[in-house]
């Protein structure tokens, strides 16, 4: 969507000029999945599917909301002094949630504004579109209001959002790989110290294939926190001998010996795959800097078993879609990426066996599933940023 259509269609739907338009990403993670609440390394990238906004300030304390992607909803209109979670607003529960932590920061939002949102992230795909508004409406919010924002502040205020004012208990890798993301460049983040570096993503002839299993994926209503709460617990039984704050703090051998202090098998195999993804990440991390995409691929490859079999956040249609994936000729690597449960899966493949690919993967979902999946080249993309100001 270019500048001038996403101008038109904010004066089409308001009837003004819009004072500001920008670009938030979506994210995929290429490793390191369900470590970033457990103190572990996440290696994510922003992509060029994202969220599209143009906004315009306001004189009184109104709040006017419209998204392309829920027109039958129609403008949404909101008080900036009632912002309170309402199940009856939907999508904009995200935007006010930011513009309240915003202001209880200290930053002075103190009129409301028109947003026109359009996303081109299909919706529950796990490609994380919810962080993507966030970070959205927090550069949004920094134009129209000139706030002096460290782009870091704001990714903590996403995921602020997230936790506290939409009710999901996530880490902060989706609003860190949107917020800080880079063309042509993963995030090698730690999420206990929240200390990163940018590693270019030379994949050499290969294209990353993101898979949507086009099953709906709801983060909040999944078995997500409960998944964290296993953890938390195991953490706890683990501290009966040892002085943790993280799983991620483990290597897997300090694990295998202090495992027996967990009482419950789930719980066990919950930490194990925290443990030994975070250190799968590192692994990968370090086989990309020498460049060798095979050991890469084998490790992302491990990473799904993990999630399939330790973590159970998998189910059918990504096992379906990820089996299927391994089996093709080209294929470095493939796993699900996100929280599971649905969503997407990715994988690495050669460029001139993308088209085989999609044919033979989307061939065997649709027989298994009953409907086909959607395939798209994930073309790794810089963080939010503005696209043009008034």
């Amino acid at each position: 969507m270019d500048t001038k259509e996403l101008e038109e269609a904010f004066a089409a739907i308001f009837g003004k000029e819009a004072d500001v338009t920008v670009f938030s990403p979506g994210r995929i993670n290429l490793i390191g999945e369900h470590t970033d609440y457990n103190g572990g390394h996440v290696f994510p990238a922003a992509i060029s599917l994202g969220t599209y906004g143009a906004a315009r300030r306001r004189d009184d304390k109104k709040l006017r909301f419209f998204s392309a992607n829920f027109k039958d909803l129609g403008i949404i209109e909101l008080d900036l002094d009632n912002l309170i979670f309402d199940k009856a607003d939907d999508w904009t529960n995200y935007p006010k949630g930011v513009i309240k932590f915003l202001q209880e920061a200290g930053h002075t939002i103190d009129k409301g504004f028109e947003l026109y949102v359009r996303g081109n992230i299909p919706n529950g795909s796990g490609l994380s579109s919810s962080a993507s508004l966030e970070l959205l409406v927090g550069v949004v919010a920094e134009e129209l209001f000139k706030l002096k924002l460290d782009r870091l502040d704001l990714v903590k205020i996403g995921k602020q959002t997230e936790n506290d004012f939409i009710g999901v208990n996530s880490g902060i890798m989706d609003q860190f790989a949107i917020g800080m993301g880079a063309d042509q460049g993963a995030i090698y983040l730690d999420t206990n110290t929240l200390e990163y570096e940018l590693v270019p993503l030379n994949l050499s002839d290969n294209v990353i294939v993101i898979m949507n299993t086009n099953k709906r994926r709801e983060l909040a209503d999944s078995k997500y926190n409960e998944r964290r709460a296993e953890c938390e617990k195991a953490l706890e039984e683990l501290n009966a001998l040892l002085n943790i704050k993280t799983l991620g703090e483990l290597d897997e051998a300090t694990f295998d010996e202090y495992d027996y202090l967990i009482k419950d098998g789930n719980r066990i195999k919950r930490a194990h795959h925290a443990v030994s993804e975070n250190q799968r990440t590192l692994k990968a991390k370090a086989a990309l800097a020498v460049g060798d995409l095979e050991k890469f691929g084998r490790l992302v490859n491990a990473s799904h078993v993990s999630l399939e079999h330790d973590y159970e956040v998998t189910g059918i249609e990504l096992d379906t879609l990820v089996h299927t994936a391994w089996e093709q000729e080209g294929v470095l690597g493939a796993r699900m990426t996100g929280a599971g449960f649905g969503g997407c899966a990715i994988a690495i493949v050669a460029k001139d066996k993308v088209e085989a690919f999609k044919e033979n993967v989307g061939h065997v979902y649709t027989e298994t599933i009953g409907y086909a999946p959607d395939f798209y080249i994930a073309e790794i993309a810089g963080g939010s940023h503005v696209l043009s100001r008034k």
